[in-house]
């Protein structure tokens, strides 16, 4: 029941008594996540207030949403914030490398948006209604395009920050469309959610439910169960790498400098995970690949002084007699 598994992530996430910006699209999910934590607000001492982006995309199709959120957020009787966003803005004037993806823009907008919301309601959270079957997507998508154990991790309960929560990771949106059916709630059908040449809705809407059907008819729940297996000892190895860190790595004037000392003998997991780290310290982490990361990691541990190897972005890692340094390879860059 979606009443109980909510309430369960209330417990879980420690939201009772705090405020809460309800992440609103208008669509099925989103509309039954606000009517949960509405319905749980007594027994949980929750303070609400509804949060709706508008990004435009879809033309009068978006203006409706967002009319239909304010809608929501009336009979409802919460306190509602709206924004507009252009994912376009943050694409325009710049080169491939570093221009985000549509999707990427809007996401980033989006909580930019919200957390701007959330700070004028007084709300210290940010629900958002991701579910069960998005994070089986996630995670099928990272597989099938290619990923290591951290992706297998998905998308988490909880930002590192704690300022986004998930309440409803752990519900199928079968179990949502029956409470929102059951409930009377009126919602939002996104036009480009049926529009298969798209990736994720390919995945939704013919291949997943193929896999259950053929293979496991808890398909959902078993991809949830690797992900949040998968996510624990994750955050267990972060902690290993954050200590690593600590102690190989300092900024020097623009550049990262890399302690020599015991590559060698760092197990490779490990050294994988300090070479990311570097490489996204240098804000260059969408450029490399499998292939980047073991020609770095073998540099570090056989390179003589006085060498150095260039690498995706504009970067440069060097062995001087001491130790390593990374940087670019235009000091004015």
């Amino acid at each position: 029941m979606l009443i109980r598994d909510v309430s369960a992530a209330v417990v879980r996430l420690g939201l009772a008594r705090r405020k809460i910006l309800v992440a609103v699209s208008g669509g099925l999910d989103s509309t039954a996540l606000a009517q949960a934590l509405h319905l749980l607000a007594q027994k949980f001492s929750l303070k609400l207030a509804i949060g709706h982006v508008n990004h435009g995309l879809r033309g009068r199709e978006s203006d409706a949403d967002q009319a239909a959120v304010r809608g929501l957020a009336e009979a409802l009787g919460l306190a509602v914030c709206t924004a507009r966003a252009d994912p376009a803005s943050l694409r325009e004037g710049r080169s491939s490398r570093d221009r985000p993806t549509p999707q990427e823009a809007a996401r980033l907008l989006r909580y930019r948006a919200l957390d701007t919301m959330a700070r004028e309601v007084g709300a210290d959270v940010i629900a958002t209604a991701h579910t069960a079957d998005d994070q089986a997507e996630t995670v099928m998508l990272r597989l099938l395009r290619g990923t290591g154990p951290d992706g297998l991790a998905g998308i988490p309960e909880r930002s590192p920050d704690g300022r986004i929560v998930r309440p409803m990771l752990r519900v199928e949106r079968a179990e949502i469309r029956q409470f929102a059916q059951q409930q009377a709630l009126r919602w939002r059908e996104d036009s480009s959610n049926r529009n298969v040449s798209y990736a994720r809705n390919r995945l939704r809407l013919r291949w997943l439910p193929g896999l259950a059907q053929d293979f496991n008819p808890r398909l959902l729940r078993a991809i949830g169960s690797l992900a949040e297996a998968q996510r624990e000892d994750s955050e267990w190895i972060a902690a290993q790498v954050e200590r690593e860190v600590a102690w190989r790595f300092a900024v020097e004037g623009g550049w990262l400098r890399i302690e020599a000392k015991d590559w060698q003998a760092t197990p490779e997991a490990l050294a994988r995970r300090l070479v990311r780290w570097a490489l996204i310290e240098c804000g260059r982490g969408r450029d490399v690949s499998r292939v980047h990361l073991e020609r770095m990691l073998d540099f570090l541990r056989s390179a003589r002084p006085g060498t150095h190897i260039e690498l995706p972005g504009g970067l440069r890692l060097e062995r001087d007699a001491v130790n390593f340094r990374m940087g670019p390879v235009d000091p004015s860059a």
